[in-house]
C-alpha cells in the first residue's frame, strides 16, 4: 500500500519568481498515493511529470528491455494515468520504435491504455545503424487536442541526446486564452550544457504570449544549481511549488534529489503538487493542479 505523508510546509508569494503562487487554502504538497490525491476540481488543470526511463522500471544500468517487459510497465503506468486523471502528460525518455525497448511506440501505447485523445512524441536521440535503430525523446500526452506542437533537439553532438515537445492546448472551463505546455528534458552530466539548453529553450519560447508551463527532468535541482534554476525561471518568467523544500524524485527507490520539476508561469498558480511513491520507473511521478490565478493578485 503506497504511503502518504504530511504537506511540504510553505509561505505563499503571489510576485517573486521561484516561489510558490496562491492562497493558503488551496494549497498542499507532499507525497501520496493516486488514490491520495486531492479532488480535482472543474475549474483546474491537473498535470502528471514522468521520465519513463524508456520502460525498463528501476533497472537503471539494464541497456535492453523485453519487449513484454516494456509493454507491463507501460500497462502499470496508464493505471495509475487513469487514477490521477490528468489533463496534460509529460514524458522524458519516451520511446518511439528502438531496438533497446521492444521495437514499438511508447508513446502511442500509453495514450492507448490510458485512454487520452492525443499525444505527440519528439525524437531526440536519432542515432542508429543498420537494424540498431533508435528512437527516443520527451511527449505530451492529452485529454483534449494538442495544437500546433513542435519538437526541438538540443544536440549539437552524438552525446547531446535531449531536447524538448510544446503544444497548445484549451481548457474548456476556463473561459481565458488557451496555454502553452512543454516537455523538457536536460542534460545529465555538466551544469553547463544546461544552461545552454536553457537558454536555447527560453529563445524560442520567448515569442509565446499565452501561460506557460515547463515539466520535466532538469537534472539538477535549486539547492545545488540554483543558477541554473533561476536562469530558467526568471528567463521566462516561472515559478515552482516551494522550489526550495527537499521534495526528492530521484531515484525512486530511495529520493534524494528532486529532479523532476512542474513550472508555471505568472497567469497561473498552484493548488496542489504531490509526487507518487510508485515504482515505475527510477523517477517518481509529480502531479500538480494549476488554476488561472486571480489578475488582481498578480
Amino acid at each position: 500500500m503506497w504511503s502518504s505523508v504530511p504537506a511540504l510546509s510553505s509561505k505563499s508569494s503571489s510576485r517573486s519568481v521561484g516561489r510558490i503562487s496562491g492562497d493558503e487554502s488551496c494549497l498542499a504538497g507532499g507525497q501520496s498515493s493516486a488514490h491520495d490525491l486531492p479532488h480535482k476540481a472543474a475549474d483546474r488543470l491537473r498535470l502528471f511529470c514522468l521520465n519513463m526511463a524508456h520502460g525498463r522500471r528501476e533497472a537503471a544500468n539494464r541497456p535492453f528491455v523485453r519487449r513484454h517487459t516494456a509493454h507491463q510497465t507501460l500497462r502499470d503506468i496508464a493505471t495509475t494515468v487513469r487514477r490521477v486523471t490528468p489533463d496534460v502528460v509529460a514524458l522524458q525518455e519516451a520511446d518511439g520504435p528502438s531496438v533497446w525497448s521492444g521495437r514499438f511506440d511508447h508513446v502511442a501505447t500509453l495514450a492507448r491504455l490510458a485512454g487520452l485523445d492525443d499525444h505527440f512524441r519528439g525524437d531526440h536521440n536519432p542515432f542508429g545503424f543498420g537494424g540498431f535503430h533508435l528512437a527516443s525523446g520527451t511527449a505530451l500526452l492529452s485529454r483534449g487536442t494538442l495544437d500546433r506542437p513542435v519538437s526541438h533537439r538540443f544536440g549539437l553532438s552524438w552525446r547531446d541526446t535531449k531536447g524538448y515537445v510544446a503544444a497548445t492546448i484549451r481548457v474548456p472551463e476556463w473561459s481565458g486564452p488557451a496555454i502553452d505546455v512543454v516537455s523538457v528534458h536536460l542534460d545529465f552530466l555538466v551544469p553547463s550544457v544546461r544552461r545552454r539548453q536553457i537558454s536555447l529553450m527560453a529563445e524560442r519560447l520567448s515569442a509565446r504570449r499565452r501561460p506557460l508551463v515547463v515539466l520535466g527532468d532538469l537534472n539538477c535541482c535549486w539547492r545545488r544549481e540554483p543558477r541554473s534554476m533561476r536562469l530558467l525561471t526568471e528567463t521566462l518568467g516561472l515559478r515552482s511549488y516551494a522550489p526550495e523544500s527537499a521534495a526528492p524524485t530521484f531515484p525512486s527507490w530511495r529520493p534524494r534529489r528532486r529532479l523532476d520539476w512542474i513550472l508555471a508561469s505568472d497567469e497561473l498558480e498552484f493548488c496542489s503538487h504531490h509526487t507518487l511513491p510508485v515504482s515505475l520507473s527510477d523517477h517518481l511521478v509529480v502531479v500538480a493542479d494549476l488554476r488561472l490565478r486571480d489578475p488582481a493578485t498578480r
